[in-house]
């Protein structure tokens, strides 16, 4: 794991070397951005078409055993990239970020027949503000967020367990719970996360090869868009409203 505790973002690199350094940052944070607003992207899209395909939603409605498998096909993907993507060529990461982005959407088109436009609008501001709000903290905090990790993934696997007790007993209290731990766990990941990356450009990229660059822009886009995600789909099930 980075060393959070001796970062301090340009301290000793003053002047015209401070702006050139500031300059890198801003544009390796602008491709981690590209691609993971692509993600995004694409898994809006598959999720609408196929949501549109009478085809295809039959399918999941005769074979319900094929959501199972897309998820479990979505978990194999994280891990494989990010277990293997240092062995990957930038070009193989990319096109398996993208997939996973594409079978997310596939696996998420149903809820677009279950909650309303307005649900999915007011859930997506809410999204967008607290992910925007958290993404800036991370950014500027001189507050080392290295603890952040081990206790916000402790909690990821409570949350995961108290989904699944929750997934028998049907508890809407229960429910309203997870959603609220989750929305408060993935805002955390996204601090987490955006400082963590600051941490690894600024400590071991700058001198990297395009193509280390290009890994590790691939890794932090999942990571932020796995927290843009799961926000959204906490917010959506916290307040959203189903259709009649």
């Amino acid at each position: 794991m980075q060393d959070f505790t001796n970062f301090t973002p340009n301290s000793r690199q003053p002047g015209v070397m401070a702006r050139s350094a500031a300059g890198s940052e801003a544009l390796f944070f602008q491709k981690v951005y590209t691609w993971m607003f692509a993600g995004l992207a694409l898994t809006a899209l598959a999720s609408y078409v196929l949501a549109h395909s009478a085809t295809f939603i039959m399918f999941l409605v005769n074979n319900s055993w094929a959501i199972w498998v897309g998820f479990a096909c979505q978990l194999g993907l994280v891990f494989f990239l990010s277990a293997r993507i240092q062995h990957m060529t930038p070009a193989a990461a990319k096109g398996i970020f993208l997939a996973y982005s594409a079978l997310t959407g596939a696996c998420l088109s149903p809820i677009l027949l279950v909650y309303t436009g307005a649900a999915f609008i007011k859930a997506f501001v809410c999204t967008a503000g607290i992910y925007g709000a958290m993404a800036v903290y991370g950014l500027v905090t001189k507050r080392s967020l290295q603890a952040w990790g081990s206790f916000l993934f402790m909690g990821l696997i409570g949350l995961i367990i108290a989904s699944v007790v929750n997934w028998f007993t049907r508890s809407t209290m229960m429910e309203m719970a997870i959603c609220v731990i989750g929305v408060f766990i993935f805002a955390g990941l996204t601090a987490y996360d955006h400082q963590k990356l600051r941490v690894i450009f600024g400590t071991a990229l700058q001198d990297s090869d395009e193509d280390e660059v290009s890994r590790v822009v691939v890794l932090g886009a999942l990571n932020l868009y796995l927290d843009f995600i799961n926000i959204f789909l906490f917010l959506l099930r916290l307040f959203g409203s189903a259709r009649d």
